[in-house]
């Protein structure tokens, strides 16, 4: 029987959240005839991991249905035998950039990835712990339904399928590799009250996110569409688009990847960096390998601890670190978009290797404009006043510090892509974790 991971990374209190998961992977099971292994990974604190923890014993059972919860002192428990296992010389630094202690979005996926090897699964499908399903014609809207119809097909197969195609012919006998859909409801970051606040203001820091080499018609496209996900329209119908998928069109809360993917290729481990964990949609991209985009999109909400000056403070550094990674991230993204299928061996997997060698060689020198960038962040900042004044302060005393990262957080990602393959090797032949 197919296995797959459905899983719902958390570090805030998330009970709603993991009752729709639970509920939609026994959709799936039922639907398809897989088992569905929900990964929750938890890294809330004690009190919100008990609320969990209860929330899961007392879910009725589903045929179908495995569920495991792990908090992050059973994750490093695996991760270092994975990590001593594939690289005993450098374990330790392995576990740090798995397992860090601040927040990164693209180490916790690549925990999921990791873990889901030791499953026996062949996807990793995830969802995030502010969102919820749409419901429709009195049912509820999961994106899994189409995850599990397309993910690992032949894109022939799936051309006879979907509503509309296009993709090139070379890569209609490769199978399809990446499935997703995007969000509807509140912007995907905490910038909407800018915009409401002084609209100019908003565009200078959208702005940032563009690469500064972007043509000024595409910088305005580009700036407009940011951070909008699907839009407002309520789900209507199944619409479903075979095709190379851009990575602007999904978003991570509603993706489904298959380990031809992350058995090659690993996320930035990055902490404290937004859209980190985009990065495998732009490989996949590059590379060519067929997708379906489906609109299936989930609703985006912000929990309560989003609101409070201290989430709002740290947002702020984590939007910073991703402004700074924009012209690194761009580099890359070029230059595997020129290798396009010579990042495919001759079986039609990924190199790990060409993917690393760009990701080396953004990280090898320091950069002027990194400093300029920091500069627009604190004069749109204190132009704003308020608490984005405080954050202007707040980035001003670890200006040093965000720039070194700039640099290591690339080097960090290209030592993780060359241990990969061997930590890969080690969660395939390693203990599955259990659960219920």
């Amino acid at each position: 029987m197919r296995r797959v991971c459905l899983t719902l990374p958390t570090d805030r209190p998330c009970v709603p959240a993991i009752g729709d998961v639970a509920r939609e992977a026994a959709h799936g099971a039922r639907a398809f005839g897989v088992e569905v292994h929900v990964l929750v990974l938890d890294s809330a604190p004690a009190a919100a991991r008990a609320e969990h923890r209860a929330a899961i014993e007392e879910l009725a059972p589903a045929p179908g249905v495995v569920v495991h919860h792990l908090d992050e002192e059973a994750q490093r428990h695996l991760l270092r035998g994975l990590a001593t296992a594939a690289a005993p010389e450098a374990a330790d630094r392995l576990l740090d950039l798995l397992l860090p202690d601040a927040v990164s979005y693209g180490a916790c996926t690549d925990r999921a990835f990791l873990i889901a090897e030791t499953l026996g699964c062949a996807s990793v499908h995830r969802r995030d712990s502010d969102s919820r399903y749409q419901e429709h014609a009195g049912g509820t809207v999961f994106p899994i339904h189409q995850e599990l119809a397309f993910l690992d097909t032949p894109a022939a197969e799936a051309a006879t399928r979907v509503s509309v195609r296009r993709l090139r012919p070379e890569a209609l006998e490769r199978p399809v590799a990446l499935v997703g859909g995007s969000f509807i409801g509140a912007m995907s970051v905490d910038l909407d009250a800018v915009r409401l606040r002084d609209p100019s203001a908003f565009e200078r820091i959208i702005a940032l996110t563009v690469p500064d080499d972007y043509p000024p018609l595409w910088r305005t496209t580009l700036v407009a569409e940011s951070f909008r996900g699907g839009g407002t329209t309520p789900f209507t119908g199944d619409r479903t688009t075979l095709t190379g998928v851009p990575p602007t069109r999904v978003d991570m809360c509603n993706i489904a990847l298959s380990r031809a993917v992350y058995g090659r290729v690993p996320l930035p481990p990055a902490t404290d960096t937004v859209g980190s964990d985009y990065f495998l949609l732009h490989v996949v991209h590059a590379a060519g390998l067929p997708g379906v985009l489906h609109n299936r999109h989930i609703v985006n909400h912000h929990t309560p601890d989003r609101r409070t000056d201290p989430a709002f403070l740290a947002y702020q550094v984590r939007l910073a670190k991703y402004f700074l990674a924009v012209p690194r991230l761009h580099e890359i993204h070029t230059a595997l978009g020129a290798a396009g299928a010579d990042l495919l061996d001759a079986e039609g997997r990924i190199r790990t290797a060409a993917v690393a060698g760009p990701v080396r060689r953004s990280a090898a020198d320091a950069r002027a404009a990194d400093a300029h960038r920091l500069d627009t962040l604190d004069s749109v900042h204190r132009g704003l006043g308020g608490r984005w004044a405080e954050a202007a302060d707040l980035l001003a005393a670890r200006r040093e510090r965000l720039l070194a990262e700039a640099r290591t957080d690339m080097a960090d990602f290209a030592f993780l892509l060359d241990a990969w393959p061997a930590l890969i090797g080690a969660a395939r032949a390693g203990e599955p974790v259990g659960g219920r």
